[in-house]
Protein backbone atom coordinates (compact mmCIF):
# COMPACT_ATOMS: atom_id res chain seq x y z
CA UNK A 1 0.00 0.00 0.00
CA UNK A 2 1.48 3.24 -0.41
CA UNK A 3 1.64 6.18 1.63
CA UNK A 4 1.36 8.95 -0.90
CA UNK A 5 0.04 9.89 -4.74
CA UNK A 6 2.33 7.84 -7.45
CA UNK A 7 4.64 9.89 -9.08
CA UNK A 8 3.52 11.37 -12.78
CA UNK A 9 6.47 11.12 -14.63
CA UNK A 10 5.97 11.42 -18.61
CA UNK A 11 5.44 7.98 -19.33
CA UNK A 12 2.62 7.82 -16.49
CA UNK A 13 0.83 10.94 -17.73
CA UNK A 14 0.99 9.14 -21.10
CA UNK A 15 -0.79 6.15 -20.08
CA UNK A 16 -3.05 7.94 -18.17
CA UNK A 17 -4.33 9.88 -21.00
CA UNK A 18 -4.45 7.03 -23.36
CA UNK A 19 -6.25 4.96 -21.22
CA UNK A 20 -8.71 7.21 -19.61
CA UNK A 21 -8.99 10.68 -21.36
CA UNK A 22 -11.91 10.89 -24.17
CA UNK A 23 -11.52 14.41 -25.36
CA UNK A 24 -13.83 15.35 -28.25
CA UNK A 25 -12.06 16.72 -31.06
CA UNK A 26 -13.49 19.90 -31.08
CA UNK A 27 -12.00 20.36 -27.26
CA UNK A 28 -8.30 18.92 -28.56
CA UNK A 29 -8.18 21.85 -31.87
CA UNK A 30 -9.30 24.67 -29.36
CA UNK A 31 -6.91 23.10 -26.85
CA UNK A 32 -3.67 22.96 -29.74
CA UNK A 33 -4.50 25.95 -31.37
CA UNK A 34 -4.46 27.96 -27.32
CA UNK A 35 -1.05 26.12 -27.01
CA UNK A 36 0.16 28.26 -29.70
CA UNK A 37 -0.78 31.70 -28.15
CA UNK A 38 0.79 33.89 -26.11
CA UNK A 39 -0.11 32.96 -22.23
CA UNK A 40 -0.56 29.30 -22.99
CA UNK A 41 0.71 28.36 -19.44
CA UNK A 42 -3.01 29.32 -18.19
CA UNK A 43 -4.88 26.08 -19.96
CA UNK A 44 -5.65 23.57 -17.95
CA UNK A 45 -4.95 20.28 -18.62
CA UNK A 46 -7.20 17.85 -20.65
CA UNK A 47 -7.71 15.61 -18.22
CA UNK A 48 -8.81 18.54 -15.93
CA UNK A 49 -11.08 19.26 -18.25
CA UNK A 50 -12.47 15.78 -18.25
CA UNK A 51 -12.98 15.50 -14.47
CA UNK A 52 -14.54 18.93 -14.33
CA UNK A 53 -17.06 17.51 -16.68
CA UNK A 54 -17.12 14.25 -14.98
CA UNK A 55 -18.10 16.09 -11.52
CA UNK A 56 -20.89 18.49 -13.08
CA UNK A 57 -22.41 15.22 -14.74
CA UNK A 58 -22.55 13.49 -11.15
CA UNK A 59 -23.70 16.26 -9.41
CA UNK A 60 -26.76 16.67 -12.38
CA UNK A 61 -25.43 20.57 -12.43
CA UNK A 62 -27.14 23.04 -13.93
CA UNK A 63 -26.32 26.81 -12.68
CA UNK A 64 -22.28 26.98 -13.24
CA UNK A 65 -20.00 30.05 -13.24
CA UNK A 66 -16.12 30.40 -14.42
CA UNK A 67 -13.98 32.70 -12.67
CA UNK A 68 -11.26 32.85 -15.20
CA UNK A 69 -12.14 31.90 -18.97
CA UNK A 70 -8.85 32.30 -21.44
CA UNK A 71 -9.15 30.76 -24.64
CA UNK A 72 -12.83 29.20 -23.51
CA UNK A 73 -11.15 25.13 -22.92
CA UNK A 74 -12.73 24.55 -18.92
CA UNK A 75 -15.93 26.26 -19.82
CA UNK A 76 -16.38 24.59 -23.34
CA UNK A 77 -15.59 20.62 -21.46
CA UNK A 78 -18.12 21.96 -18.69
CA UNK A 79 -21.04 23.11 -21.04
CA UNK A 80 -20.59 20.27 -23.47
CA UNK A 81 -21.52 18.05 -20.22
CA UNK A 82 -24.41 20.67 -19.23
CA UNK A 83 -28.10 19.54 -20.27
CA UNK A 84 -29.92 21.51 -22.66
CA UNK A 85 -30.96 23.67 -20.19
CA UNK A 86 -27.67 23.94 -18.62
CA UNK A 87 -26.01 27.65 -18.14
CA UNK A 88 -22.43 28.42 -17.25
CA UNK A 89 -21.47 32.07 -16.48
CA UNK A 90 -17.79 32.56 -17.96
CA UNK A 91 -15.92 35.81 -16.18
CA UNK A 92 -13.70 37.30 -18.03
CA UNK A 93 -12.08 40.54 -18.81
CA UNK A 94 -9.96 39.46 -21.76
CA UNK A 95 -11.91 40.40 -25.29
CA UNK A 96 -9.29 38.83 -27.30
CA UNK A 97 -8.73 35.51 -25.67
CA UNK A 98 -12.15 34.85 -25.56
CA UNK A 99 -12.96 35.76 -29.00
CA UNK A 100 -11.31 32.60 -29.36
CA UNK A 101 -13.45 30.73 -26.92
CA UNK A 102 -16.77 32.44 -28.74
CA UNK A 103 -15.86 30.75 -31.68
CA UNK A 104 -15.64 27.18 -30.65
CA UNK A 105 -18.58 27.62 -28.11
CA UNK A 106 -20.70 28.65 -31.56
CA UNK A 107 -18.81 25.85 -33.60
CA UNK A 108 -20.22 23.19 -30.71
CA UNK A 109 -23.64 24.19 -30.48
CA UNK A 110 -23.32 25.33 -27.34
CA UNK A 111 -22.93 29.40 -27.30
CA UNK A 112 -26.13 29.21 -25.85
CA UNK A 113 -25.49 28.18 -22.58
CA UNK A 114 -22.29 30.16 -22.16
CA UNK A 115 -22.93 33.59 -20.97
CA UNK A 116 -19.72 35.70 -20.93
CA UNK A 117 -19.08 38.35 -19.05
CA UNK A 118 -16.43 40.47 -20.19
CA UNK A 119 -15.68 42.82 -16.28
CA UNK A 120 -14.02 42.37 -13.34
CA UNK A 121 -14.98 38.95 -11.42
CA UNK A 122 -15.53 40.64 -8.40
CA UNK A 123 -18.40 43.03 -9.69
CA UNK A 124 -19.93 39.81 -11.83
CA UNK A 125 -20.26 38.40 -8.98
CA UNK A 126 -21.57 40.90 -6.85
CA UNK A 127 -23.91 41.66 -9.50
CA UNK A 128 -25.15 38.13 -9.54
CA UNK A 129 -25.78 38.29 -5.36
CA UNK A 130 -27.24 41.55 -5.42
CA UNK A 131 -29.71 40.05 -8.16
CA UNK A 132 -30.46 37.35 -5.84
CA UNK A 133 -28.68 34.49 -6.77
CA UNK A 134 -27.18 33.77 -3.42
CA UNK A 135 -27.54 30.10 -2.95
CA UNK A 136 -28.59 29.61 -6.45
CA UNK A 137 -25.57 28.03 -8.20
CA UNK A 138 -24.05 24.57 -8.13
CA UNK A 139 -20.66 24.70 -9.18
CA UNK A 140 -17.97 27.10 -9.54
CA UNK A 141 -14.28 26.99 -11.52
CA UNK A 142 -11.67 29.84 -9.99
CA UNK A 143 -8.82 29.97 -12.29
CA UNK A 144 -8.24 33.74 -12.48
CA UNK A 145 -6.12 36.38 -10.90
CA UNK A 146 -4.68 35.39 -7.52
CA UNK A 147 -4.40 38.46 -5.57
CA UNK A 148 -8.36 37.90 -5.48
CA UNK A 149 -8.87 34.24 -4.84
CA UNK A 150 -10.35 34.90 -1.86
CA UNK A 151 -12.63 37.39 -2.86
CA UNK A 152 -13.90 35.40 -5.56
CA UNK A 153 -14.04 32.21 -2.94
CA UNK A 154 -16.14 34.15 -0.23
CA UNK A 155 -18.79 35.22 -3.28
CA UNK A 156 -18.42 31.86 -4.77
CA UNK A 157 -19.59 30.58 -0.86
CA UNK A 158 -22.51 32.86 -0.89
CA UNK A 159 -24.13 31.97 -4.92
CA UNK A 160 -23.65 28.09 -4.62
CA UNK A 161 -26.30 26.08 -2.79
CA UNK A 162 -25.79 23.87 -0.26
CA UNK A 163 -24.65 20.49 -1.34
CA UNK A 164 -22.50 22.77 -4.30
CA UNK A 165 -18.76 22.64 -5.42
CA UNK A 166 -16.40 25.00 -5.71
CA UNK A 167 -13.24 24.07 -7.67
CA UNK A 168 -9.77 26.21 -7.26
CA UNK A 169 -7.30 25.52 -9.71
CA UNK A 170 -3.64 26.76 -9.43
CA UNK A 171 -3.54 25.84 -5.49
CA UNK A 172 0.03 24.18 -5.58
CA UNK A 173 1.28 26.79 -7.89
CA UNK A 174 4.25 25.35 -9.36
CA UNK A 175 5.78 23.86 -6.18
CA UNK A 176 6.15 27.87 -4.95
CA UNK A 177 3.69 27.49 -1.89
CA UNK A 178 6.19 25.45 -0.26
CA UNK A 179 9.42 27.03 -1.68
CA UNK A 180 10.69 29.90 1.61
CA UNK A 181 11.76 32.03 -1.53
CA UNK A 182 9.12 32.56 -3.00
CA UNK A 183 7.13 35.42 -1.42
CA UNK A 184 4.73 37.50 -4.23
CA UNK A 185 1.72 38.34 -3.87
CA UNK A 186 0.13 35.63 -5.83
CA UNK A 187 1.60 32.66 -4.10
CA UNK A 188 1.36 34.69 -0.58
CA UNK A 189 -2.65 34.64 -1.85
CA UNK A 190 -2.44 30.84 -2.65
CA UNK A 191 -0.66 29.97 0.55
CA UNK A 192 -3.46 32.15 2.36
CA UNK A 193 -6.56 30.40 0.80
CA UNK A 194 -4.91 26.80 0.96
CA UNK A 195 -4.91 27.87 5.22
CA UNK A 196 -8.08 29.21 5.02
CA UNK A 197 -10.12 26.34 3.29
CA UNK A 198 -8.59 23.55 5.05
CA UNK A 199 -10.08 25.15 8.55
CA UNK A 200 -13.28 26.48 6.58
CA UNK A 201 -16.13 24.83 8.25
CA UNK A 202 -18.42 26.11 5.79
CA UNK A 203 -16.98 23.17 3.12
CA UNK A 204 -15.49 19.76 3.07
CA UNK A 205 -12.56 19.97 0.75
CA UNK A 206 -9.67 18.04 -0.94
CA UNK A 207 -6.68 18.52 -2.44
CA UNK A 208 -5.98 17.01 -5.77
CA UNK A 209 -2.32 16.47 -7.46
CA UNK A 210 -4.80 17.22 -11.21
CA UNK A 211 -3.14 19.53 -13.20
CA UNK A 212 -0.99 21.90 -10.61
CA UNK A 213 -3.19 21.37 -7.78
CA UNK A 214 -6.79 21.34 -8.25
CA UNK A 215 -9.16 22.35 -4.17
CA UNK A 216 -12.29 21.08 -4.11
CA UNK A 217 -14.78 22.47 -1.48
CA UNK A 218 -18.38 21.23 -1.07
CA UNK A 219 -20.70 23.27 0.66
CA UNK A 220 -22.00 21.96 3.77
CA UNK A 221 -25.84 21.70 3.81
CA UNK A 222 -25.65 22.25 7.51
CA UNK A 223 -23.64 24.16 9.32
CA UNK A 224 -20.68 22.49 11.25
CA UNK A 225 -20.04 22.93 14.46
Amino acid sequence: MSRRSIELTDPIYDYLLANSLREPEILRRLREETARMRGAGMQISPDQGQFMALLVQLMGATRCIEVGTFTGYSSLAVALALPAEGRIIACDVNEETTTVARRYWQEAGVADRIDLRLAPATETLDALIAEGGAESFDFVFIDADKSNYDAYYEAALTLLRPGGLILVDNVLWGGAVIDSTSDDMDTQAIRALNAKVVSDQRVSCSMLPVGDGLMLAFKQKAQVG
